[in-house]
């Protein structure tokens, strides 16, 4: 009896087990059929993807973007202004890194310290040079004349430029200071990033170049002290070597050598990238601009960069097509589009003078300590522009660094502003144009005048000085530079004919020069429905309408070519990807005066260098015209007593005109008068012009 339950117990124990199983088994196979047809039904789109993911491959093929080019001896050879140039991108990988702080700080000997060092310096410089501007105004506050001012304010000078012994060894202790705080903050904030040990990249810094990788590995392969010299390692296409393998140098511990002989060190490495690149720097900064990258696709900004972006910028390809094991395997529906490279453009700036013209501007800016100043130099006859310099100026290649956004504005064609008594030029011109005066048109000068509806006399600046000047003519006027003369000649005119010409100038409009950002000027007074007879009056000798530097030069270039208004322009050819080429031919714009007005007022603007204001515009060997202007900054509600625009234009030669050359210097310090400033720089710039250009002498 018991034997025949415990047998029954056993059969159901059995039974319970193979039950159980079965329904594992079920459930196992249920799943599976949910699973299948979740996969083969509900994701079967999904699943689809996936799988043609693994076997085909689609890129966007990036197009090289073009060079933007400047030609020098006459065009026969050619740099590069803008060209494409390939970086390393260094980073560290901390996951990697051993002895964080020996890494840390051999990065920051290779990259930083140079750099930490020179702003250290010029932030001591800064202080020095605001310690002097505050006794300078202490000393302009003192109860002294002016000749014991300024013996005060160059004993100030002195004593700051030449410290005693004492006062260095204070300098040279704050120097050390800041450079060791600063050395601190680098090395905590790479050490910040080293101790996010799970992070397989950290960036150290883009655009690195062989030289900075070469130096990076000096000090990573030695003690930080003793970094190896230059001529122990050697680079190729940004690999670091050993000049020998069977060397006897010190190497770090940490440092490793791959199959291929190339070092390497843990925690530390970098990538080749293409960045854009500027071999001349900030030479024609504001002409070029620069590029930045978004989605490492590079954008024109400023300049021709973004004026020219869609042509520099070519086309992108296309490929589509299935892959195995890694390899690409090329079959029949493979669909493939040929990324199309950016055009290269090539400029009429000669680079022998745009880096004559920018040191010349340079030094004046020095010697004459005024806040900045523009030079652009143009072919009369066909508007092509040979140089066009701006300063201060920025390098494209680090136009991060820039904080001023103002700074990337090209002066030349962005900021307009009152042109003083180089405008009496155009006005005489009108004039001329118009039969109402010659060059020896007489008229009474009273060294002042009235103007119907305004209540205040109009003076020549040298009223106070000079008073009136009597009977004098035209050429008198422009050499003397009268106010009251240049009234004379619009009110011959009349202000609706004076306010045309003005239009037909090209003042009040943009040029169409290729660099996108361009003012045109402001003229809205002199318009035909709003003109009063003051503001006629005021304009005929540069004040009350704002222009642009390459307004005013492309004005003067009209007279120099026989009358006409030119179009400006930087772009003398665009080569395509194809091989074809965009010829830009000269343009012109319009016949502003007749040629007989035009060789008239250009005797007359001689007259002004050889017996007038000018003299020091000369140029030994050659009949040179021109003007200067200095005049008073408009503010809101007048003008400025202590800020002035120094300007010279002038045509050189004068007989067959090879160019014309402006120079404008924004509020000078150490002369009054644009005669003693900008018409020097203006004498320096042609007489290398002159003899660049072989142009034989007359005189």
């Amino acid at each position: 009896m018991n034997k025949k339950i415990k047998k029954n117990k056993r059969f159901k124990k059995n039974n319970n087990r193979l039950y159980l199983v079965v329904a594992i088994i079920f459930l196992l196979y249920s799943a599976l059929i949910v699973k299948l047809y979740k996969v083969q039904i509900i994701s079967h789109d999904y699943y689809s993807a996936l799988a043609s993911s693994q076997h085909e491959m689609q890129a966007t093929l990036q197009p090289e973007r073009g060079s933007i080019y400047i030609s020098d001896n006459n065009g026969q050879d050619v740099f590069p202004l803008a060209t494409n140039k390939d970086y390393a991108s260094t980073f560290f990988i901390p996951k990697d890194a051993v002895n964080l702080n020996s890494l840390a700080e051999k990065i920051y000997l290779a990259l930083d310290e140079a750099e930490v060092i020179e702003l250290v310096e010029k932030n001591l410089e800064k202080e020095n040079e605001l310690a002097l501007d505050k006794e300078i105004n202490y000393i302009n506050l003192l109860d002294l004349n002016e000749e014991e001012k300024n013996i005060r304010k160059v004993a100030s000078k002195n004593r700051i430029a030449n410290p005693s012994a004492e006062k260095k060894e204070l300098i040279e202790i704050k120097r050390d200071l800041a450079i060791s705080e600063e050395k601190e903050k680098i090395i905590e904030a790479y050490l910040k990033r080293l101790r996010k040990r799970n992070d397989p990249y950290e960036p150290i810094r883009d655009k690195v170049s062989e030289d900075q990788i070469l130096k990076i590995f000096r000090y990573l392969a030695s003690e930080i002290d003793t970094p190896l010299s230059e001529e122990a390692l050697k680079i190729s296409n940004f690999k670091v070597y050993l000049q020998q393998e069977d060397s006897d140098y010190s190497l770090d511990e940490n440092l490793e050598i791959n199959k291929s002989g190339e070092l390497t060190y843990p925690g530390f490495s970098y990538q080749l990238k293409t960045f854009r690149y500027y071999p001349e720097e900030e030479v024609a900064s504001h002409i070029v601009g620069f590029a930045s990258s978004q989605d490492d696709i590079p954008e024109g900004r400023y300049g021709l960069e973004e004026f020219f972006n869609t042509e520099l910028s070519g086309q992108s390809g296309y490929l589509e097509t299935t892959r195995g094991s890694g390899q690409i395997i090329n079959v029949n529906d493979q669909k493939y589009s040929q990324a199309i490279d950016g055009a290269d453009i090539f400029l009429t700036i000669d680079r022998s003078v745009q880096f004559m013209v920018c040191e010349k501007l340079k030094e004046g800016i020095e010697k004459y300590e005024a806040d900045s100043g523009t030079v652009i130099v143009v072919e009369p006859n066909t508007g092509a522009i040979i140089a066009m310099c701006s300063l201060p100026s920025f390098n494209p290649n680090n136009y991060a660094e820039v904080k001023e956004l103002k700074l990337y504005n090209n002066p030349a064609t962005f900021y307009q502003y009152e042109p003083g008594s180089i405008f009496k030029t155009i006005t005489m011109a009108i004039a001329l144009d118009q039969n109402k005066i010659e060059p020896h048109t007489y008229y009474e000068d009273k060294g002042q005048i009235m103007i119907s509806g305004w209540p205040k006399a109009i003076k020549n600046s040298d009223f106070l000085t000079h008073g009136p000047h009597g009977r004098v003519d035209m050429n008198t006027v422009l050499a003397e530079s009268l106010n009251t003369g240049a009234i004379f000649a619009m009110l011959q005119v009349g202000k609706d004919k004076f306010s045309e010409y003005i239009e037909k100038f090209g003042f009040g409009q943009k040029s169409g020069i290729e660099l996108g950002s361009e003012a045109s000027g402001n003229i809205n007074n002199l318009l035909e429905d709003r003109i009063k007879e003051i503001d006629a009056a005021t304009a005929s000798f540069g004040q009350g309408l704002a222009v642009t530097p390459l307004q005013m030069v492309m004005s003067y270039a009209a007279i120099a070519n026989g009358g006409t208004l030119m179009k400006p322009y930087l772009v003398k050819e665009i080569k395509f990807f194809d091989g074809n080429s965009d010829i830009i031919k000269p343009r012109i714009i319009r016949q502003v005066v007749s040629q007989k007005s035009a060789n008239l007022v250009s005797a007359m603007m001689v007259n002004v260098i050889e017996s007038g204001h000018a003299v020091k515009a000369k140029v030994p060997g050659y009949y040179i015209g021109g003007k200067t202007g200095t005049a008073q900054v408009a503010t809101s509600g007048g003008y400025s007593e202590n800020e002035f625009i120094h300007s010279f234009v002038g045509i050189a030669p004068i007989d067959k005109p090879a160019f014309v050359v402006s120079v404008k210097l924004d509020n000078p310090k150490t002369v009054k008068y644009s005669a003693d400033s900008a018409a020097p720089i203006f004498s320096d710039i042609t007489d290398f012009l002159l003899k660049y250009y072989k142009i034989p002498q007359e005189r």
